[in-house]
């Protein structure tokens, strides 16, 4: 694809931004709106239209090599994203569920389910490759210096004695030897019965037209049979029951793009060098040729001021401080008259502010008397107003950056002429523009010395002034250093001790990897995590049946709770902060791929701080504040990231059992909430929890910890289907006709992604994919594999819908389910109410 299509594709993605902004920022205040199923519409159309901006702007960003326009897309991008976060944790808040439908608003765009796949940014990882590279191999080396890289262990192969090893040649020889007489035997075997059928049958010769036309009925036979193949095919391809063959093999074209994709990544970090250059060699070249010009200007303009304002206010005003912006504010476009009533207004408030003082404190001990008596009014007033006001959209901190960032676009680049710069290189003219007010602002500051030292000197030539008495200065200062005493005791606040002064994140890395508390995440895409959308979602909520998730929610929740603020700094400052993240659910649904995932799609470190793997690790109280700090000390400075807790119903168990009291799993109960409070919006450090039986654990410390929790369920029909198919692939098979995964996929009712892998891999061993060729795979041969393996029964997917029912989502859920029902039944009893009274009123008039 070449630039222009990339920038039709920014531009699409921008004029569709600016209908939104539009709609969001320009219009009217939005009206208070209390039909929830309203609301939830206006959200979800808000979402969808945000997502498809954002899938645009992420591939002209990975694509795009104009190093100024990538600086602006940049900034929209985030916006987008953190918008995109913003109004999912408003759809949570309106329909009390993790889990959102969209089936009918998607027909009603006439969009697939693919179009609100959330895509994970490619500069996540493009732009750190260097300092991971680096990273991986630090760990690698300290894994095999400390003897726990995963190497594969050699075989040990016991020496044989002489004498076995004679017997084991004899045997082999001959069992040849046996095999090459058997084969012999059966020739002279096949010859004599050939003999005996040609002297039964007489000395009658071969028949040519018998042998003709038993030949011509095979050929036909064979011949017919290919062409009726050839037509189902063909016809099933016409139905659209099977993918056309080119789909199967990848075509030149696709190869094609796939390079071009690398060519203009490699441009594009060549452009991006060649622009940081520029940078410095541009505002060395302004400094040298207009410097000296900017520097007698703004001298000139300011001596101006000087004798405007003498001549007003018959005295040389006083120079502005550096807090104050020095000469910036003399040039905010003020006139002498107004900086002489500036003056006198300044005068007046030190006047006033005397009085005010003293009325405050009357006004102050008033108030405190009428508090305790209008307290109860207030709160009942409230929650009035809250139940008459209904639901607003809550102010955005992104709506900003991205009407920023589409202004730039229509200031700059929207109808700017670029036929003189075919290759996508910086513009020299832009960085000039940009560079030239740093330059003035660095003059500035250097003219503002000059012209203060100026300013004393035409003071004491001209008004004769004297500088203040010293005596004055110091009771100033006696008074500063009071308020400042007053402030220091009013704004304390406890510091976390740095435990580990004298250390370096080097060796507190390395002591973490050792104690394998630090490890190496696998290489798993986000992907990798097959699953179908859920098509019936929002019919089954319009007859009040709670549906079961999908993966493919599943996945969109890890990529937005998990993947875009750990990616992106500016989104995790500004977006809804998760902290804790919960993954439930039975054993083989995928809970540790998804941790790794997370952490290869960010580039973030993985901690393990599992009741298991910390077990007699750094004992007693002060050796656990050492290990905590150590972890989320190399944690922070290495961001992002995850920390990993496996088995998390253990910290928060009911009863220790006994086999695991020597263990002791409860060990982060109590510095859990402490961590999660200690850490900030900066920190892109995020604690995830993974467990099969969140039941066993104590319900409230739980879940004050993980707010956010996904239940995760054993997968439906369709996500079977498409994970037989996907998991065939990869571990090497062919999907034939022979090889039936509609069928396969209903019998695996009730097992996990984890069976399914497990079964098909005891099935496709080195011997079998050899075989590959001539015995296809059949849909028979990983049944006994399967069935070895224990499902998932519906009784213990019921325990878990159960559980997560007793959750304050789930409850706030079910709530406002039963809040929907009361209000339907009161509205029908009070129809009916209106037709007995009407009927009785009639009967006495009939009297």
């Amino acid at each position: 694809m070449s630039h222009t299509t990339y920038n039709k594709m920014w531009a699409e993605a921008q004029e569709a931004l600016n209908s939104l902004l539009q709609r969001e920022i320009e219009d009217k205040p939005p009206k208070v709106q209390k039909d929830r199923i309203t609301v939830f519409q206006t959200l979800a159309t808000f979402y969808i239209k945000y997502v498809q901006i954002f899938c645009n702007l992420e591939t002209a960003y990975d694509q795009i090599v104009h190093p100024q326009k990538r600086l602006v897309i940049r900034q929209v991008l985030e916006g987008v994203m953190g918008r995109i976060l913003e109004l999912k944790n408003e759809m949570v808040e309106v329909e009390n569920s993790e889990f959102h439908y969209f089936d009918d608003i998607l027909q009603d765009l006439k969009l697939s389910p693919e179009h609100i796949e959330i895509p994970i940014p490619r500069y996540f990882i493009k732009e750190k490759l260097k300092v991971l590279r680096e990273r991986e191999k630090i760990l690698a080396q300290i894994l095999i210096n400390a003897g726990l890289q995963d190497i594969k262990p050699k075989t040990y192969v016991k020496p044989l004695p002489l004498e076995e090893v004679f017997r084991v040649i004899q045997i082999s020889e001959r069992a040849r030897q046996g095999r090459l007489r058997a084969t012999f035997m059966k020739q002279i075997y096949l010859e004599e019965k050939r003999e005996r059928q040609a002297r039964l049958q007489g000395a009658k010769g071969p028949n040519v037209d018998a042998a003709a036309l038993r030949i011509q009925k095979v050929w036909r036979g064979f011949t017919q049979w290919k062409k009726t193949v050839k037509m189902r095919e063909e016809e099933m391809i016409f139905l659209g029951m099977n993918p056309p063959p080119q789909f199967q093999r990848i075509s030149a074209s696709v190869a094609r793009a796939q390079n071009v994709e690398t060519k203009r990544c490699e441009v594009q970090g060549r452009h991006e060098t060649e622009y940081e250059k520029a940078l410095v060699s541009i505002k060395t070249h302004l400094r040298k040729i207009e410097g000296p010009d900017i520097k007698e200007s703004l001298q000139e303009q300011i001596r101006q001021w000087f004798i405007e304002c003498r001549h007003i206010t018959g005295k040389f005003p006083d120079y502005p401080n550096e807090e104050e912006g020095g000469s910036t504010a003399i040039f905010s476009q003020k006139t002498p008259d107004q900086v002489a009533a500036e003056l006198a207004a300044k005068e007046e408030e030190a006047a006033l502010k005397k009085k005010t003082k003293e009325k405050g404190k009357k006004e102050k001990e008033k108030k405190k008397k009428e508090k305790g008596k209008g307290k109860g009014k207030e709160k009942k007033g409230k929650r009035d107003t809250e139940e008459e006001e209904g639901w607003k959209m809550a102010p955005s901190n992104f709506l900003p950056i991205m009407k920023e960032g589409n202004n730039r676009y229509k200031d700059v680049w929207q109808n700017r002429d670029e036929r003189w710069n075919f290759p996508q290189e910086y513009d020299p003219e832009l960085i000039k523009e940009e560079k030239r007010k740093e330059v003035e602002e660095e003059i500035r500051v250097q003219v503002d010395e000059l012209m203060r030292q100026e300013l004393k000197n035409l003071k004491l030539a001209v008004d004769k002034e004297k500088e203040k008495k010293q005596k004055k200065g110091k009771k100033g200062k006696k008074g500063g250093k009071k308020k400042k005493k007053k402030g220091k005791k009013s704004g304390k606040k406890k510091k976390e001790k740095d435990l580990t002064p004298d250390r370096t994140i080097d060796s507190l890395y390395k002591e973490l990897v050792e104690e394998g508390l630090l490890i190496k995440p696998k290489t798993v895409k986000l992907s990798d995590y097959v699953g179908e959308y859920s098509y019936l979602g929002t019919t089954l909520r319009q007859v009040d049946i709670e549906p079961m998730p999908s993966l493919t929610d599943v996945r969109q929740l890890i990529a937005l709770y998990g993947i875009l603020p750990l990616g992106s700094q500016a989104v995790h400052e500004k977006a809804p902060l998760v902290k804790a993240l919960l993954l439930a659910g039975p054993t083989g649904v995928g809970k540790k791929m998804l941790v790794h995932a997370l952490c290869t799609e960010t580039g973030a470190n993985l901690f393990n701080l599992s009741a298991s793997n910390i077990a007699g690790k750094y004992p007693g109280k002060s050796g656990l504040q050492m290990m905590l700090h150590m972890v989320f000390k190399v944690a922070k400075q290495l961001q992002p990231s995850v920390i990993w807790i496996g088995d998390s119903e253990k910290t928060f168990y009911k009863r220790v059992p006994k086999s695991e009291k020597e263990m002791e799993p409860k060990r982060l109960k109590k510095n859990l909430p402490k961590i999660l409070k200690s850490l900030k919006a900066e920190d892109r450090v995020l604690i995830v929890g993974t467990t099969k039986r969140p039941f066993d654990a104590d319900l409230r410390p739980f879940c004050k910890v993980y707010k956010k929790i996904i239940l995760i369920p054993r997968p439906d029909y369709a996500s079977r289907f498409v994970l037989w198919k996907h998991i065939v692939l990869q571990n090497g098979g062919a999907v034939t006709k022979s090889l039936n995964i509609s069928c396969l996929a209903k019998v695996s009712d009730g097992f996990t992604q984890g069976h399914i892998v497990c079964a098909v891999q005891t099935v496709l061993s080195e011997r079998r994919l050899r075989q590959m060729t001539n015995k296809p795979l059949t849909a028979a041969e990983f049944l006994t594999s399967l069935a070895r393996q224990d499902p998932v029964y519906k009784e213990e997917e019921e325990t878990y819908k159960v559980w997560y029912a007793k959750t304050p989502l789930g409850k706030a859920r079910a709530r406002a389910l039963m809040e929907g029902e009361e209000l339907g039944k009161g509205k029908g009893k009070g129809k009916d109410k209106g037709k007995k009274k009407g009927g009785k009123k009639g009967k006495k008039k009939k009297k």
